[in-house]
């Protein structure tokens, strides 16, 4: 008795078995995320520190490195990087794909607050962390314009309102705020009139502290009744610290006004940003790893109303980048692609059979197969991605397969004269084993992929329990639904019925290539020498084949969004800078391809690089992918004199932790910053000239201008000016140095120090500063230093904990990754570089070249898989 012939017989109970898992496919898919590919991100944590005015330098050794020591003892990294600027780090820590990002969060917690102990006490905040990939494109990037309001309000709702707001959405990691600053009250000191008056930066900046308090008063209390205490002790307008007095000189006041000028302004006067060419503040959302993009956004757009309500009506919130939207637009894709697959493969079994009752079976079992995957996807906790939608559009071609061969041989018994139940009762028993040992077969096929690691052992993971789940499923229903329909629905051909036109062409074809098959066939196993020697000569062709064909990693994606790193002149000024983001925001805005374009420099990442995102119209629209308009983009950008926007089009796929202005990096590692330096330009001169790459660039950047004092420690000494005077005094001068903090109900603001613009435009009006000595007396710096011109780091980026510099590079139009990838390890080997210095590739390059190294391996362990379960 076979496994099919209670399903024949008992129809009615078979008819609910397959409604019922149809059912469950149509309710799970319903319940399905969608995402663009697997969720099988490293887990990735981002920590940051500040030290406002710190140099690169002092950032690397007193901040980043006694972090990177604590984190290198937490298990599981698998990747440190750290990045310090002008007065910030950040840390990057990506983990094992094992490691939960939650536990990692809490070793990382730990090690922070191990290594408080060794970090400089003048840091103003403890680091802190996010979970969150830097390297990632943002999901969602908003804007906040207005007519009537200044960008620092703007930047003050955005931080005091939105931020908090958008953190709390779950699965998103962090939420940037880009193009200005929160407000402040500046005092911009004549460092002329503190000479005059003989007053120091510090006694500027104790007045100010002291004047400002918000400090805790107590109460009175009756036997009855109690009063609180409080002070008017705190200032929040400029108007306010104007009359401060500062101290007595000849019996007068000398007020804070008398020697400043006092204005309500920004935290940080070196921001800028745009959208679409009009002064804008941005807020950049990126997700949580592992977080599902779609479901993420629209969690986000269910609060813009509430949003939009909360902060003033004079502010214009707009969604200018959404991610989601090129995701959905490929998931449909490929979506109707499986539709389309599933409607030709009924087609060419009508084509075959000719014979409507029998095509019927076949259109049932098929969509019934992938409907039911879905039930098992929802279960597993996959997602309705493009590898998972790519698997069940290739297993369209595996489930008919099943089904078709129940079919035919159940219509083989009745073109006998076996009536309809008895046939498919026949048909079933004799190739239950055949339909059992094809499925097993093609599932024993993925076993390997299922035991691979890393990224792509992960990424594909879910392609292939999909299809194998697709084609167990069909397996179940070719043993249970399709014959029991065989014996519901076929009836024995009426030879006597007139075939028509169409029928008779297609049977005379059919007799040809049956006529042709039986005749080759026929010499081949007349001439089996012959035979085994061409098979033989195909196996070694294909093996050199294999060699000689080019290899890459992931095709590149056309998402309809593109990023881009502004690099300008290491010794370009804020000024300048934002003048040349202006203009490359134009340029960029003026290709009839692009919807958006917005842009900011300044902040953490320095005055000479800037950041910018490009929204592209519909694909029906532009007709041309984002590669090609970055391509016809680069000679208009290079009118640009002094600045350099690298773009690259975002892709789904970003592995490792390092922000980069193009796709793939080569990383240089060395003991010895000496050698480092010496290194790297000649490996990103010579990568520049390869014509296979494209935007060649480097994060090294150690050119920027310096303006070194060179101090006397003598003269100091007998003047009565410490080290530390000088630094305080420059700090207090040049630091934008917060020296008071503002509360109030939404948010702190702080009160900035320094001299006025006009004296920090130019190394000159170093002379024009004066530092108080012990006894009280100003000392100019001439008096005891020296000003010495010279270059310096504008950034330091350290790779485990050792320093580090990254060639980020493209790849030119039908190359392929293995090719850049033989040609440049080729050009490095013939540099004179420094045996000190490690030369690796990092993130997609690396992933690529894991990937190709188990290639073979993974070929050889799937046939020698196949083989034991057909032996078997």
């Amino acid at each position: 008795m076979s496994v099919s012939a209670v399903f024949i017989r008992r129809p009615v109970a078979t008819s609910l078995l397959t409604v019922a898992i149809a059912l469950a496919g149509a309710i799970s898919f319903q319940h399905l995320p969608v995402a663009p590919l697997p969720q099988v991100e490293f887990p990735t944590i981002q920590v940051s520190a500040s030290l406002p005015g710190a140099s690169p330098e002092t950032m690397a050794s007193a901040v980043a490195m006694p972090l990177e020591r604590m984190f290198g003892r937490i298990a599981g990294v698998t990747e440190m990087t750290s990045t310090s600027g002008l007065g910030a780090t950040n840390v990057t820590l990506q983990f094992d794909l094992s490691r939960s990002i939650d536990s990692a969060a809490r070793d990382v917690q730990a090690a922070i607050n191990a290594a408080s102990g060794q970090l400089p006490a003048s840091l103003p905040n403890n680091p802190t962390y996010r979970k969150v990939n830097p390297a990632d494109a943002p999901i969602l990037l908003m804007s906040l314009t207005s007519d009537t309001l200044p960008p620092s309000r703007l930047y003050d709702a955005a931080a005091s309102i939105l931020q908090q707001e958008l953190s709390q959405v779950d699965g998103v990691g962090q939420v940037s705020i880009g193009g200005s600053s929160l407000p402040a009250v500046r005092i911009e000191l004549n460092p002329t009139a503190l000479t005059k008056y003989g007053i120091g930066f510090d006694e500027v900046r104790a007045a100010v502290g002291t004047a400002n308090s918000n400090r805790p008063t107590g109460e009175i209390a009756t036997a009855t009744e109690a009063w609180n205490l409080d002070t008017d002790g705190q200032l929040e307008r400029a108007h306010e610290y104007q009359p401060l007095i500062i101290r007595y000189r000849d019996g007068a006041a000398v007020r804070l006004m008398d020697v400043a000028n006092v204005v309500d302004s920004v935290e940080d006067a070196r921001t800028a940003g745009f959208a679409n060419g009009q002064p804008a503040v941005m807020v950049i959302i990126f997700r949580k790893p592992g977080a599902n993009i779609i479901e993420t956004i629209d969690r986000i757009r269910e609060r813009l109303p509430y949003l939009r309500a909360a902060i003033p009506s004079a502010i214009d919130l707009d969604v200018v980048i959404d991610r989601s939207a090129s995701i959905r637009a490929s998931v449909h894709d490929v979506e109707m692609a499986m539709v389309i697959s599933i409607v030709l493969v009924v087609l060419v079994v009508f084509l075959f059979l000719r014979d409507l009752r029998a095509t019927a079976i076949p259109s049932v079992v098929v969509p019934l197969s992938l409907i039911g995957t879905f039930g098992v996807m929802y279960l597993l906790d996959y997602s309705i991605d493009n590898l998972s939608l790519m698997a069940l559009t290739i297993s369209t071609g595996f489930v008919v397969d099943d089904a078709i061969v129940v079919l035919e041989n159940v219509m083989r018994h009745l073109e006998r004269g076996v009536p309809p139940r008895e046939a498919a009762l026949r048909g079933a028993r004799e190739i239950a084993f055949t339909v059992l040992s094809m499925s097993i077969s093609l599932v024993a096929v993925f076993i390997p992929i299922l035991l691979m690691g890393g990224i792509v052992g992960r990424l594909f993971r879910e392609f292939a329990v999909v299809l194998s789940v697709a084609v167990m499923v069909s397996l179940v229903v070719s043993l249970t639904t399709t014959p029991m329909m065989c014996a519901l629905i076929l009836r024995r051909p009426d030879e006597s019925r007139q075939q028509g036109k169409l029928a008779r062409a297609a049977e005379g074809a059919f007799d040809w290539l049956h006529r042709h098959y039986e005749r080759s066939l026929g010499w081949v196993l007349r001439h089996p020498r012959f035979t085994l020697l061409v098979a033989a000569i195909t196996i070694v062709v294909n093996v050199q084949l294999y060699g000689l064909v080019p290899k890459g990693f992931f095709p590149q994606q056309d998402t309809g969004r593109l990023v881009g790193n502004i690099q300008a002149d290491q010794s370009a000024s804020f000024q300048s800078m934002q003048g040349k983001l202006a203009e490359i925001v134009d340029i960029v805005r003026a290709d009839p391809a692009v919807e958006t374009v917005v842009g900011f420099t300044g902040g953490q990442q320095g005055s000479s690089t800037g950041r910018m995102f490009v929204a592209l119209k519909p694909l029906r629209e532009r007709k041309v992918s984002g590669d090609v308009i970055a391509a016809r983009l680069r000679p208009k950008l290079a009118t640009v004199a002094g600045a350099t926007l690298f773009l690259q089009p975002v892709q789904d796929i970003r592995i490792g932790g390092r922000p980069s202005g193009a796709l793939y990096q080569f990383t240089l590692q060395g003991d010895d910053l000496g050698d480092l330096d010496e290194a790297a330009p000649k490996v990103l001169a010579k990568l520049r000239t390869m014509p296979i790459l494209t935007d060649v660039n480097s994060d090294q950047m150690n050119g920027g201008l310096e303006s070194t004092l060179a101090i006397d420690r003598d003269t100091a000494s007998r003047l009565g000016v410490s080290t530390q005077m000088i630094d305080d005094a420059l700090y207090d001068a040049f630091g934008q140095r917060q020296v008071s903090t503002i509360y109030t109900a939404l948010n702190q603001y702080h009160v900035v120090m320094g001299v006025a613009p006009e004296f920090w435009q130019r190394p000159e009006t170093l002379r024009d500063i004066y530092v108080r000595s012990n006894s009280g007396v100003p000392v100019p710096l001439a008096a005891f230093a020296r000003i010495e011109p010279g270059t310096t780091a504008l950034a330091v980026t350290h790779q485990g904990q050792f320093p580090a510099t990254t060639v980020s590079f493209n790849l030119a139009p039908g190359i392929a990754l293995g090719q850049a990838v033989d040609a440049i390890n080729g050009a490095v080997r013939e540099l004179d570089i420094p045996p000190s210095v490690r030369a690796t590739f990092a993130g997609t390059a690396q992933a690529f070249q894991d990937s190709l190294a188990n290639q073979p391996l993974l070929i050889l362990a799937a046939l020698v898989t196949v083989y034991i379960v057909l032996g078997i």
